[in-house]
Formats: structure tokens, C-alpha cells, sequence
């Protein structure tokens, strides 16, 4: 089985580590990769998503943005990946081990920090590998749960780009909404909204458009026209914050800190 995202990042910075200046091309990254996971069969390694790319491929690379997000990676130069001064802390931190000392809750709220971001990481993942048909109904699940009324996924040869449509509640009125799914890696362009805009205008007052990636800079900028259906962009964090902040798909188990405040017990002492 292909391991998760979060057990690839600390063997990726020690096999960078390996190698002089801490930095290698991905093509001599990636055998020494495999060799830190003994049970990665061949038929792991040949493992395809549906565009056709290599699913281990794909998860070392989204693992590779999440440790440059974090400023554990870099790229200085063009196919060149290298671990930072971070990193290095990191794997150092690693090594030295719990010790005796007790938590410092401190400590811990930044390692709840880092498990969120990673978590949020591996939601996203989650929903990539959805088929085109699940992320539809996934779409409108989610929006149910905020609310919208009669809610239905259209049929995959006649919806004429709309993949689903239903009606919010605002106030006393209702109103005809549509959403469209985008199970990409790449960023969705402008006309991509343009189109779903043709398709809903004159039938609904306003389109949601969900994407596993991200939107370009020209789509953002086209969400909102006057005069035009306006268009809710949701790429894939967007998604997972919403998916966090209503646990849909997500539970939630609260975390309890302890700060030792003793001395102040003996302030202001008469």
C-alpha cells in the first residue's frame, strides 16, 4: 500500500539530507525514496490515477508542496528540489527524541498547528481520488448540510455543464441555484467559469463552483460581473475548510492543554 502523506515527509528530508548541499534532482530522489518503504510493492509503483500519472509520483509531489508551504523544502532551481535550514531543524528535533522533560504545551500547540495543515493535506487527497460521479454527490451533501433546499445531481449526458441545482432560502425568497464539479489538479481557468456563467444564466440567479485545485487569478476575477449570475469559486481548501468548520465527512475530538500557573498563586501576597 502507498503510504500517506504524512508518514512520506520525514524519510523525503532525510534522503535530501543525503546528498551534498542537501538538494538532488527528483529523478535521484525518488529510487532512494522507495527504499525507505520496504512493504511499496511494484504494483504500488505502477499504481495509476485516472489522468494516466503515477499515484506515488502524485503523492511524493503534493507532499513535496506541502513541506515547501511549510518552508521545509525549496527549489532552487528548476527541477532541483533541496531541504531548507527548517528542515534540517526538523529532522534534528526528530532525532533528539521526547527526552524526560514534560510537554511544553507550547510545544504541542504548534505540533497541533502542523497536524491540522497536514490533515487538511490529506482530506484534499481524499477527494482527488474520488471518481467525477462521487465528487458531484459529495458536492451536494456539502451543501445540503449548509442549508440548500432540493437539492439533486443532474444526469452526466444532458446537464449542459451543470452538474447539479437546488435553492438556497434567503430571508422569505428562494433562489434557483446550480454547482459545478471540477475533480482537477490543475488550476481552473476564466473560461471554465465563462462557460458554466452561459450555461445557468437566465435559468438560475447564482452558480457554485467546486474544484479540487485551485482558480486562476482571470477566474477569480470573473466570479462576480454586473449584471451577471454570480459565481461562488470553492477550490480545494475552501472545500476542506468548509467540510472542517460543519464536520461533514470530519469529526472533531477537542484537545486539552495544561499551563503550569503555580507562582501565580503566590502574587500580591500580604
Amino acid at each position: 500500500m502507498i503510504p500517506k502523506q504524512s508518514q512520506i515527509e520525514l524519510p523525503l528530508l532525510q534522503v535530501l539530507a543525503r546528498f551534498p548541499g542537501g538538494e538532488a534532482k527528483p529523478s535521484d530522489v525518488y529510487p532512494l525514496l522507495e527504499k525507505r518503504f520496504p512493504n511499496l510493492t511494484k504494483e504500488d509503483l505502477v499504481e495509476q490515477l485516472e489522468s494516466g500519472s503515477s499515484k506515488w509520483t502524485n503523492r511524493v509531489q503534493w507532499v513535496r508542496q506541502s513541506l515547501i508551504t511549510k518552508g521545509e523544502m525549496s527549489s532552487p532551481r528548476r527541477g532541483v528540489w533541496a531541504i531548507t535550514d527548517q528542515g534540517r531543524a526538523r529532522l534534528a528535533a526528530n532525532n533528539s527524541g521526547a527526552g524526560t522533560e514534560p510537554a511544553n504545551p507550547l510545544n504541542l500547540m504548534a505540533l497541533q498547528d502542523e497536524y491540522l495543515t497536514q490533515f487538511k493535506d490529506n482530506l484534499l487527497e481524499r477527494l482527488i481520488a474520488l471518481t467525477p460521479e462521487q465528487f458531484e454527490h459529495f458536492a451536494k451533501k456539502l451543501l445540503e448540510a449548509y442549508g440548500f433546499l432540493d437539492m439533486k445531481v443532474t444526469t452526466v449526458s444532458h446537464d449542459g455543464g451543470i452538474d447539479g441545482h437546488g435553492l438556497l432560502k434567503v430571508g422569505l425568497a428562494t433562489m434557483n441555484v446550480a454547482f459545478q464539479c471540477k475533480r482537477w489538479q490543475t488550476s481552473v481557468p476564466r473560461p471554465e467559469v465563462d462557460k458554466f456563467r452561459g450555461a445557468i444564466q437566465g435559468e438560475f440567479e447564482q452558480g457554485l463552483f467546486f474544484t479540487t485545485s485551485e482558480f486562476t487569478e482571470g477566474a477569480k476575477g470573473a466570479s462576480v460581473k454586473r449584471g451577471a449570475v454570480p459565481i461562488i469559486l470553492l477550490d480545494g481548501e475552501s472545500i476542506v475548510g468548509l467540510m472542517i468548520e460543519k464536520q461533514f465527512g470530519v469529526r472533531r475530538k477537542p484537545l486539552e492543554l495544561y499551563f503550569d500557573e503555580v507562582d501565580r498563586l503566590f502574587v500580591d501576597r500580604d
